[in-house]
Parts: C-alpha cells; sequence; structure tokens
C-alpha cells in the first residue's frame, strides 16, 4: 500500500479514535463526573489515548507479525491513559460539590475588596 494512503488510514483511525475515547469516558465514568473533570486533563488524556493506539496500530502493520513487543508496549501505554482516565474520574467523583446547586468552582473575584464595595470587574 502507498504511504500516502496508509498515512491517511493512520489519521482517520486517530480521528475516530477521538470521539470514541470521549464517548465511552462519557458513558463509563458518568455525564456528570466529567462536566467536572479540567479540559486540559480530557485534552492531555483523549489525545494520548488515541495516539497511543494509532501508534500501536503502525507497530502492527509495519512488523512481520501483527503482535509484536511495539504493538504490545504501545498498547499498554494506551490502557496507561485509560487508568489516567479512570483516575481523574475518580478523582472527580470524590472531590465533587455535594449541593448540586453549587457552583462548580469557587468565584475568586466574589470575596475581593471590590466586589464587597458593589464593583463589577
Amino acid at each position: 500500500m502507498p504511504s500516502r494512503t496508509i498515512r491517511v488510514a493512520y489519521m482517520l483511525e486517530f480521528l475516530v479514535a477521538l470521539p470514541a475515547l470521549l464517548g465511552f469516558w462519557t458513558e463509563v465514568g458518568g455525564a456528570g463526573h466529567m462536566d467536572f473533570v479540567p479540559w486540559y486533563s480530557k485534552f492531555v488524556l483523549t489525545l494520548g489515548a488515541a495516539a497511543a493506539i494509532v501508534f500501536s496500530t503502525v507497530a502492527a502493520v509495519e512488523a512481520d507479525r501483527a503482535w509484536n513487543v511495539k504493538t504490545i508496549a504501545w498498547a499498554l501505554v494506551a490502557l496507561l491513559f485509560g487508568a489516567g482516565m479512570a483516575a481523574a474520574t475518580y478523582y472527580v467523583h470524590v472531590h465533587e460539590p455535594d449541593d448540586p446547586d453549587a457552583p462548580t468552582a469557587p468565584i475568586a473575584w466574589a470575596a475581593s475588596p471590590a466586589a464587597e464595595r458593589g464593583l463589577n470587574l
């Protein structure tokens, strides 16, 4: 297969893996918990897991045997990112606010002297 075609296939695999991972994480971890996970955690863990999946596929395609050392190593890296997703979800589960009407994050400017004088800066 020409290298251009295989590169496009890898890019498509990456683009399909992103929403698949986010959808799976939301279903398993719960949509309520995902609201409290910081965006940068979702960004890094999802992109890392998708990249590890693609690198595992690359290692399987380039070698003589599909299951080789590189393929297994990248699959383990993808599992480590999955463990990071589970840890982030668990952390949010333990530290989420008890009151459902409470704001998701403390507002820093609410306690400032300007806010006490009624100045909305």
